[in-house]
């Protein structure tokens, strides 16, 4: 799978995920819940008749195959112009996080590349198989061996490539539909398709898990309805901020500290006003950004008489005025919710997740209302 990255700030890096090796250039980090499924495949697989080593080894091809398809994605984004911020390693596959949302035209092949992949790794495991005397069984499954291990490989990477090919969200086929349906339609209208398309496979899938008590396929179509359901939000936000700048959205009156000031003038800060994230200034610069939860993680380790400049983040997002409100979003994600905005080195204002969720609101209510004067008619700014 491949998605557009919301997280450039901090290096991009997903929580609970580690790095060790860069593919292609990119960073391929592996999430800590990844390696317990690893062991515990392994552990359920010595119980066979194939041995510990050749279990390892299956799953160690079943991972590189899912490692591959991703890298697949990158390769394909790269030719775009579009860079991997990374490929994280999960329990229930791999995620590739592109920087930002291909074009429909890009997003068709991007998607594809991961399934290719996976079909040219099946095909070349299966010519291999039958080339050295050996055959494909449905019995291969019930009595895994190390003899059949070439076999069983390229079966469950034709099975991966034709399951990513389903035309709903959050699988590659998903995306592929949308850009299909996209080069006729706007994005918007091509999305909220697709989800309804994804939404009967999930009906689907639901349905026949629940007549046959298999409960693997009750939660893929879960997972599908919520892919659906979180792609036509993600876009529908893209839509409202198309047009709209930092400006239009970002908070202009904001309490500041001085990096000098103690955790308790800070908490006292917090419950004095209503904001949540607060610049820390030295004299006239701004050298870093306190918020909520530091705040009170410093007050219970460092206690109250601590400074803020022990506590504050150095590494803060910044934003200009004039940047696109969209392009805006995408570096909020692992920021702390908040991002601060300068004009030529001055501070001027604060972008939060939760009045960005307001602007959005806002723009909502008046578009549905069919108000002749965009939401940021009335909170122009001079910075």
């Amino acid at each position: 799978m491949q998605e557009p990255n919301t997280s450039p700030v901090n290096d991009g890096r997903a929580p609970g995920s580690v790095g060790l090796f860069r593919l292609f250039g990119v960073p391929v980090r592996f999430h800590f819940t990844f390696w317990l499924l690893v062991i515990w495949l392994i552990f359920m697989g010595s119980e066979g008749t194939q041995s510990i080593a050749g279990t390892a080894l299956y799953v160690i091809g079943l991972f590189a195959s899912v490692l591959l398809h991703e890298a697949g994605h990158a390769l394909a984004a790269r030719h775009f112009g579009i860079q991997t911020t990374e490929i994280v390693m999960m329990p229930l596959g791999g995620l590739a996080k592109l920087a930002r949302q291909p074009k429909p035209s890009e997003e068709f092949w991007v998607a594809l590349a991961g399934p290719m992949v996976n079909f040219v790794l099946g095909a070349g495991l299966l010519g291999w198989t039958y080339s050295q005397g050996g055959t494909v069984e449905l019995s291969h499954w019930r009595a895994s061996t190390d003899a059949n291990l070439p076999g069983r490989l390229a079966v469950t990477n034709l099975v991966l490539a034709f399951f990513n090919l389903l035309p709903a969200f959050p699988m590659d086929g998903g995306r592929v539909m949308r850009s299909l349906l996209a080069a006729k339609r706007p994005i918007e209208d091509a999305t909220r398709l697709t989800a309804r398309i994804g939404t009967v496979v999930a009906a689907a899938m639901g349905l026949y898990g629940l007549l046959n008590s298999n409960f693997i396929f009750i939660f893929f179509a879960f997972i599908v309805y919520v892919g659906a359901t979180q792609e036509v939000m993600a876009t529908s936000a893209q839509a409202l901020m198309r047009g709209a700048t930092v400006l239009d959205a970002m908070i202009t009156d904001f309490r500041t500290l001085q990096h000098g000031h103690s955790i308790r003038d800070a908490a006292d800060l917090l419950l004095a006003t209503s904001q949540q994230d607060f610049p820390v200034l030295s004299g006239e610069e701004t050298v870093g950004l306190l918020n909520r939860t530091a705040l009170l993680k410093a007050m219970a380790s460092e206690g109250p008489d601590s400074y803020v400049a022990g506590a504050m983040d150095r590494a803060f997002a910044r934003l200009s005025p004039e940047m696109q409100l969209s392009e805006a979003a995408l570096m909020m994600g692992e920021s702390g919710n908040c991002a601060l905005v300068f004009k030529r080195e001055k501070l001027v204002g604060l972008l939060t997740g939760e009045n960005l969720s307001e602007f959005l609101v806002l723009r909502k209510i008046r578009q549905s209302r069919g108000s002749a004067q965009g939401p940021d008619s009335g909170i122009e700014r001079n910075v």
